[in-house]
This record gives structure tokens, C-alpha cells and sequence, in this order.
């Protein structure tokens, strides 16, 4: 049976999770649906500090202490030709609780979400497809329509529908609202090893960012509990998939073998899983909100994982959201303008996240900012930590271009324009070992 709620959420990972718990601590009922039966495996391991503030909203900081995910102070940067930055600690430059951050696995942190929204009240169903957003004739969204376990279909109505469909976008598609970005078409490779390099004292749980020798792809390394490492490689589609090669395996080592300052991290290690890829297009939807509906997360965009942005961009639209909601359910006001008021605010800060890593790909160093403008430190990892909604940022921006070679451009920003046909790009795949779709 379904009771009628207040709000209607569409997905249950980080983005649905969040503007679920945060509505119903507000006195919102609050019916969230996921395909999935938790726990379920997913990519975006790698917490940055600015994910704490919603974390102490959603109550979940005591979990967390207790949990065995890795303790995160820094991220670090390897260039092309091997040098090791410094490392960017996340202390040296705020000087509070949040500044430690973790290295989660994904199955096991989206679940302990999840579980916190039950706790608060929200009607959870898992491994209940939705279908349909459903709108009336003055195209305000009023309902949901799902698929059950038994086969049937059911009509669920409500004031407002969330959008946490991560990136298969229900209403994105249904709406022809995605863009893909016109520089950002990565594809990506990982795997799990064990015994692996890692790290000492500070160091131990640091993200490390390593630039293959030919400046046109990089790695993650991500160390996990249980002496598990997260290691992907990332490059243009064309260049890690050529001619439509599909040998994961075959792609992955040769990335590997090309890149000395990766093998020695891997020297002695035993690959634990198998080859995981996915086709990272980065995109946006041409509206964060319409009348009765809002997206959220990766159902409103997508962004390259250069810099582990993506669970907090999810946690900070599913906080955003919940608050318009909320607000425009006490107003009475559930129109676009309401529910979406936060979209420019929140898109900016995208930009300067997109511009960062547009950047990298062109060539940027950390280390030649850094020793040209060493009074930028606090402000770059500012950017590093997710502080992104914020113009004050923008400082670093003006001395970056300042290193430019002559003729050099800055990277385009996010453009408007039609939305393409998704006919004409594959959709995101993410290839498990066990041949299915998380």
C-alpha cells in the first residue's frame, strides 16, 4: 500500500537520500523510490571536506566517525613527468572538524544514506522502477507512475516530484533537457587492488591525481579500508576506446605500463575485482525545475571526477531543493520560480569546479601556480575542498591566466544551446564484472 505523500523522490543514492531525510526533518511526508535493492555497488568514492556541512544537517557525522572508511586529509597531485606536488592539506587551510573527510565505499556509505532517511520517517521502497512523471494539462507535474515487483503499475500523486535519477535522467530525457558538454567527453577504466602502495601519517588516505606522461589522461588513487585501492584511468573516449576497442583488460595495463608513476604504487599488488568502465559524457539539463518538479544530483548534471565533486554536488542540490520545497509547501508556491530559485547560484558554482578541470586537461600545473603565486594556496584548495559557491574563489582565476603561453585561450565556458538529440550519443554504461547495470 502506498500512502500519499508530500513529495515524491525518484532514486535513492546520496541526491534522493538527502532532500528525502532533510524534508522529512522538516515535517514533509516524504515517499522516496529506488530500482535498486541496497546494498548496490557504485563509483564516486572520494569525499571533499565541503560535504560535511550537509552530512551535519542530514545527522550523519557520528555514523561516519565510527565507520572504517579511510580518513582523508589531502589530495595530491603527480605531473607528467613524476613530480609530486605538496600536499594540499585541507587543515592547513581551515582549521576545523571538516577539514577530515573519509574515502568511502560507495555500496556501504549510500546504504548508511539511506537507512538515515528511514530513520527519519521517509517511506522507503526499493526495487521499484519508476515509469513516468505524470502532469496535468497545465503541465504541472502531479505524480509519479511505477512499475511493482509483481509487474503491475500503480499512479501515485503528490505536490512535488524529485528527480534523483542519477544519470538516467528520467525527466532530463522525457523532457529533452540534457546538454552535453562540448569539451568533456571522457571514458574511464578501474579496478580493486590489495597491497598496493600506501602512505604514512597525514598521507595515508590521500587522493592522488596522477597525470599520464602524454599530459592527455590521468589516474585516481584512492585508498579504501581493507587494504583496498581504487586505481582508474581517465582519457577522451576516442583515445582510451580506439576504434570502439572493448578489452578493458588489455586498455587498462597498457595505461599502466605507460605510466611509471603508477606502476611503483602498484608494484607487489594483486588485483582483487575486475574491470569496471563507464563513458563519463559531461552534461546539464537546460532546467533545474518546473512547475511541481525539481532535479537534483546527476539528474541535473554531471561533472568530470577530476576532483571528487560529485557526492557533494548531490548533497548540496538535495539540500537546496529541500529547503525551496519546503519553503514553497509552507508558501503555498510550488511553481518553477520557487522550487529552483537556488539553480544560477548552485550552476555557478558548477562552473568553477568545470573550469578547474578544463584546465587540467589543457595543460594546467599546480606546482607553477603554486610557486608563482604561493598566496593562492588558500584559495585553490578552497576550490580542492568544494568551496564553490562563493565569488571570492574567483580570485585565482586572473594570475592562472597570467601563465598562459601566448595565444593560449581560456577554456569555453558552460554554453547555452539545444539540447542534442540523445539519439545521437550512447547512453552512460556502467559495466560490472557480473555483465549488469547497478
Amino acid at each position: 500500500m502506498h500512502s500519499t505523500p508530500d513529495v515524491l523522490v525518484i532514486g535513492g543514492g546520496p541526491a534522493g537520500s538527502t532532500v528525502s531525510t532533510l524534508l522529512a526533518q522538516q515535517g514533509v511526508s516524504v515517499a522516496l523510490y529506488e530500482r535498486d535493492h541496497f546494498p548496490r555497488f557504485h563509483i564516486g568514492e572520494s569525499l571533499i571536506p565541503e560535504t560535511y556541512w550537509v552530512l551535519e544537517r542530514l545527522g550523519m557525522l557520528d555514523e561516519l566517525k565510527k565507520s572504517p572508511f579511510t580518513h582523508k586529509h589531502s589530495v595530491q597531485f603527480i605531473s607528467a613527468n613524476g613530480r609530486v606536488s605538496a600536499p594540499f592539506y585541507f587543515w592547513d587551510n581551515k582549521p576545523h572538524e571538516c577539514s577530515q573527510t573519509w574515502q568511502v565505499v560507495r555500496s556501504e556509505f549510500d546504504l548508511m544514506l539511506l537507512n538515515n532517511a528511514r530513520r527519519h520517517g521517509v517511506q522507503v521502497h526499493e526495487g521499484t522502477h519508476v515509469t513516468d512523471v505524470l502532469f496535468n494539462d497545465t503541465d504541472t507535474a502531479t505524480g509519479i507512475r511505477i512499475r511493482n515487483q509483481d509487474g503491475t503499475t500503480s499512479d501515485i500523486p503528490a505536490k512535488v516530484v524529485v528527480d534523483a535519477s542519477g544519470q538516467s535522467g528520467l525527466l532530463q530525457h522525457k523532457r529533452k533537457l540534457r546538454v552535453w558538454d562540448p569539451e568533456l567527453n571522457k571514458g574511464a577504466i578501474w579496478t580493486y587492488w590489495k597491497g598496493a602502495f600506501r602512505d604514512t601519517g597525514r598521507n595515508a588516505g590521500a587522493t592522488m591525481v596522477i597525470q599520464t606522461p602524454d599530459r592527455k589522461g590521468w589516474f585516481w588513487y584512492i585508498p579504501l579500508h581493507d587494504d583496498r585501492v581504487s586505481v582508474g584511468i581517465v582519457r577522451d573516449f576516442d583515445s582510451l576506446f580506439p576504434a570502439g576497442n572493448k578489452d578493458h583488460e588489455a586498455i587498462y595495463q597498457r595505461e599502466v605500463d605507460n605510466c611509471p608513476g603508477l606502476q611503483q604504487r602498484l608494484n607487489g599488488a594483486t588485483r582483487i575485482t575486475g574491470y569496471f568502465a563507464t563513458r563519463d559524457y559531461s552534461y546539464r539539463s537546460t532546467q533545474v525545475s518546473g512547475n511541481g518538479w525539481v532535479l537534483i544530483g546527476d539528474a541535473f548534471a554531471f561533472l568530470d571526477p577530476l576532483y571528487s565533486s560529485g557526492v557533494l554536488l548531490a548533497l548540496k542540490s538535495g539540500q537546496l531543493a529541500a529547503d525551496a520545497i519546503a519553503d514553497g509547501l509552507r508558501k503555498n508556491d510550488l511553481s518553477a520560480a520557487q522550487l529552483g530559485h537556488w539553480g544560477p547560484a548552485f550552476t555557478r558554482g558548477i562552473d568553477r569546479m568545470r573550469r578547474l578541470v578544463c584546465e587540467f586537461y589543457d595543460g594546467f600545473s599546480f606546482g607553477k601556480l603554486m610557486r608563482a603565486n604561493p598566496e593562492l594556496r588558500g584559495t585553490v584548495t578552497d576550490l580542492l575542498i568544494g568551496d564553490l559557491f562563493t565569488d571570492r574563489v574567483d580570485s585565482v582565476w586572473p594570475p592562472l591566466e597570467a601563465l598562459y603561453p601566448e595565444g593560449k585561450q581560456r577554456p569555453q565556458s558552460w554554453f547555452a544551446g539545444t539540447p542534442m538529440d540523445n539519439a545521437t550519443h550512447k547512453q552512460n554504461e556502467l559495466v560490472l564484472p557480473e555483465g549488469r547495470r547497478p
